[in-house]
């Protein structure tokens, strides 16, 4: 089991660029996984975990509902914003600047082969870290990712989360709104559920902007104890 896992900032990268890294790194761990088994040997399958910021841009999971996006092809080019149908768990979502979009591709036959549970940890690695805030995210049922004053008419997300994984290896991941402009969720119904609104690390502390080195190095402490991984 190898427990390492190289981090990576990509800085601000262009979605599509980023998806086809992803795929590039997830499928070389996949042929290596079908390699070992073909080949009977035990080679180590490696782990990798990126930071990134998108230009603005939408994305809809395969299950998810294209008229959760409220406009047309004319209305996003105005925002400045593109659109995608991608290959992850979930429905819609929106990335763009001053939000933080973790990537862990990892495979779980090092950890634990359990998706319910690399879920939950990855809610877990959130919520303790906005704890380190002083704000309390939590987890509403039924409904994946973290969000702020569950249970009351205020209810609102904060980090969105959708996963692909195949063969035990992951990709895609959480999205946590840290200085993001809130006003390009309007364009949609977030995550396809109505009646909640969203929110963003800065807003509910009321500060203009924080640092997203600062709550990358927070997060990535949290996920290394969590995986109990080694972060090179």
């Amino acid at each position: 089991m190898n427990k390492k896992v190289g981090i990576q900032d990509l800085g601000l990268k262009d979605y599509k660029d980023c998806w086809d890294y992803q795929e590039e790194l997830f499928q070389k761990i996949v042929d290596q996984k079908i390699r070992n088994r073909r080949e009977g040997v035990a080679l180590e399958t490696p782990n990798h975990f990126l930071f990134v910021e998108h230009p603005h841009v939408y994305t809809l999971g395969k299950s998810g509902d294209m008229t959760n996006l409220l406009v047309g092809e004319t209305q996003l080019k105005a925002k400045g914003a593109t659109f995608y149908k991608i290959n992850r768990g979930g429905d819609i979502t929106y990335h763009g600047p001053g939000q933080i979009v973790g990537y862990p591709i990892l495979d779980l036959d090092n950890f634990f082969t359990d998706i319910h549970k690399y879920l939950r940890l990855l809610e877990e690695m959130v919520i303790l870290t906005l704890a380190d805030y002083g704000v309390k995210g939590e987890r509403s049922k039924g409904e994946t990712g973290v969000w702020v004053d569950v249970g009351t008419p205020l209810a609102r997300k904060i980090c969105a989360m959708g996963v692909r994984a195949s063969r035990w290896v992951t990709m895609h991941g959480f999205a946590l709104n840290v200085n993001t402009d809130l006003s390009y969720f309007d364009l949609m119904i977030p995550c396809g559920i109505k009646g909640k609104g969203v929110t963003s690390l800065n807003v509910e502390l009321g500060r203009n902007e924080i640092p997203l080195g600062e709550v990358q190095e927070k997060l990535l402490l949290h996920f290394a104890k969590l995986f109990e991984a080694d972060l090179r």
